[in-house]
């Protein structure tokens, strides 16, 4: 609870800039008796003394009243931000927070946050790492301005802007029959035991893709991480199923396993930048937008990768 008032505060502030209580009591409009009785109320909630009074001599801040003041001066300071909405404004204008699916920031991440700090040079970028359902429900929630994502489970409440298409990979140990297969399609490896993401949206949408053909795979693991999936891939565990497709042929127990691309054009999927529709848009995130989009292309000019 507190017990002085941000009143009080402006006294103390206003009577320590005059350097007297006449001078403070013109400043603020209010009588010098009612102004010396507010001084007296603070100085004995503070138990303090805050300024010394002699007759005929300017008045003194004692060394209690200088740290005093300063944090109040500060004090005052940001309520006088608060009254004003366009000042909070401008401070959300100059921030992005910018959502990042978690099978993706792995490929993307640092190299838009390094675009972004080059780009909008003293914004404030802020980074988050999560799921489907976590990326949706707080761009709805405004916590976070866009998302890097795959077009899975959004409603048309989100504005997309695609960014690229990707094929999803299979990922098989190097002695596995199909090991030496330059492509494989999903009726091909639809009687193998497979390895899913755990992710709700993730294996209900690679489920899918093998029904759409009237297919019905057994699943085998359901992984939380790509690393893991390769691991069992890589001794026979089953065929692993992403579309995020690392730059190396061994898993991190030094295992070989081979990322054979699945060419079914329905099973490749958008990478996109979503905003839900009712955030406002700000100057920062449009460009922000614009940035991330554009390098995108770059990389599929130069014929770089998606991933």
């Amino acid at each position: 609870m507190l017990h002085l008032t941000l009143r009080q505060l402006e006294y103390v502030v206003t009577v320590a800039r005059a350097g007297s209580l006449s001078g403070a009591a013109t400043t603020l409009n209010v009588s010098q008796p009612s102004l010396s009785v507010a001084l007296g109320q603070v100085e004995d909630r503070l138990g303090e003394k805050l300024f010394i009074r002699s007759k005929g001599a300017p008045l003194r801040m004692t060394m209690f009243a200088n740290r005093f003041v300063a944090e109040a001066e500060t004090l005052l300071a940001m309520a006088r931000r608060l009254e004003d909405p366009a000042t909070i404004q401008r401070a959300v204008n100059g921030t992005v927070v910018l959502g990042c699916f978690e099978d993706l920031a792995a490929y993307h991440l640092a190299p838009i946050l390094r675009l972004l700090r080059k780009t909008l040079p003293g914004v404030e970028i802020i980074w988050k790492i999560a799921d489907f359902e976590t990326l949706a429900r707080e761009m709805r929630e405004g916590r976070i301005s866009l998302s890097l994502t795959y077009d899975l489970g959004l409603d048309s409440g989100f504005n997309r802007i695609a960014l690229s298409a990707v094929a999803p990979h299979a990922f098989v140990a190097a002695d596995h029959p199909l090991a030496d297969r330059p492509t494989l399609a999903l009726k091909e490896i639809a009687t193998e035991p497979l390895i899913l993401f755990e992710e709700m949206l993730s294996n209900r949408h690679t489920l899918q893709l093998f029904r759409n053909q009237g297919l019905s795979p057994t699943v085998a693991h359901r992984v939380r991480s790509l690393e893991i999936m390769r691991s069992l891939a890589a001794y026979r565990e089953g065929v692993g199923i992403s579309y995020g497709c690392p730059p190396t042929d061994r898993s991190y127990d030094g295992a070989k396993v081979r990322a054979i691309p699945i060419t079914d054009r329905s099973a490749r999927e958008s990478i996109i930048l979503a905003r839900s529709v009712a955030a406002p848009t700000s100057s920062v995130v449009k460009a922000a937008t614009a940035a991330i989009a554009a390098m995108f292309t770059d990389r599929q000019a130069s014929g770089g990768s998606a991933l």
